[in-house]
């Protein structure tokens, strides 16, 4: 059984972009805990520091580690995820896009910036879907989502973090980063128990405050697409890039390296 999708939650999601779903891995999160920590002890090669000199805290990512983390591969095959994001993405199939690992220690006041994470994949179609969720309980330190941002016209401009330098070659194809709180726009956050799980739209506008708290907030992300999910070529790099892909425009992601997840039916 799925994690309970209600009518409204899958409404909310197709308005919004964003909804939050209570106790998505609340079985899994000393498991969770367990991969985050591994990861961070045997770092992957697209593993990142996200301070710049002088910036206090450590911000630590890491993402496409899956198949060589055993407990995020036992949560991801194991889990009720494929089926929640069925049916909050009203699709017949899911696929795993990748997994994403977001460590923030005590003392980290740096944000996330805002952005659209479709901009930086390969990946275009309406049914995706991102599960955020911390394993530590989240007041402060928190995602937030802007309602609606992924029903807009233009994607916002992809940026690197740290160098906070354009991710593409041509920024007048892609909308200035907006400042969603000088602009009035409606920002959706929650405080969060371990486990529970922000699911959002890769195209919708996101960011997260910094940990200015004595806790670690450690989050895990879980990132999947649905029916009309197709390969697309971007102007440059993408993140992750996924070299040796072979796939061409207009070809649904190859299954063998993008496996199909039990659960994702919705019959």
């Amino acid at each position: 059984m799925a994690a309970k999708v209600t009518p409204d939650m899958v409404a909310a999601f197709a308005r919004d972009g964003t909804v939050l779903v209570k106790g998505l891995w609340s079985d899994w999160v000393d498991v969770i805990r367990a991969g985050i920590e591994r990861n961070m002890s045997e770092p992957g090669p697209y593993a990142a520091e996200n301070l710049k000199p002088g910036e206090g805290g450590r911000f630590f990512d890491d993402y496409c580690n899956w198949t060589r983390i055993p407990e995020f591969r036992e949560v991801i095959m194991g889990s009720d995820a494929a089926g929640t994001a069925a049916r909050l993405m009203q699709s017949e199939t899911v696929q795993l896009f990748h997994d994403h690992v977001l460590v923030k220690e005590p003392g980290t006041s740096k944000p996330t910036p805002w952005h659209q994470d479709g901009p930086y994949y390969f990946v275009e179609g309406r049914q995706t879907v991102s599960f955020w969720s911390p394993v530590d309980p989240v007041r402060e330190a928190s995602l937030r989502c802007v309602a609606g941002s992924h029903l807009w016209e233009k994607e916002v401009l992809p940026t690197r973090w740290l160098s906070e330098e354009t991710f593409y070659p041509d920024p007048d194809a892609y909308m200035p980063v907006p400042d969603p709180d000088a602009e009035g726009m409606r920002v959706l956050e929650w405080e969060m128990e371990p486990g529970d799980a922000v699911a959002f739209d890769f195209r919708t506008l996101h960011g997260a405050r910094g940990n200015t708290t004595t806790a670690r907030r450690r989050a895990f992300s879980l990132r999947l697409v649905g029916d009309d999910a197709r390969y697309a070529e971007r102007p440059g790099p993408t993140s992750p890039p996924f070299p040796g892909h072979g796939m061409k425009p207009g070809e649904r992601l190859r299954a063998d390296w993008f496996p199909f997840l039990r659960g994702g039916e919705t019959g």
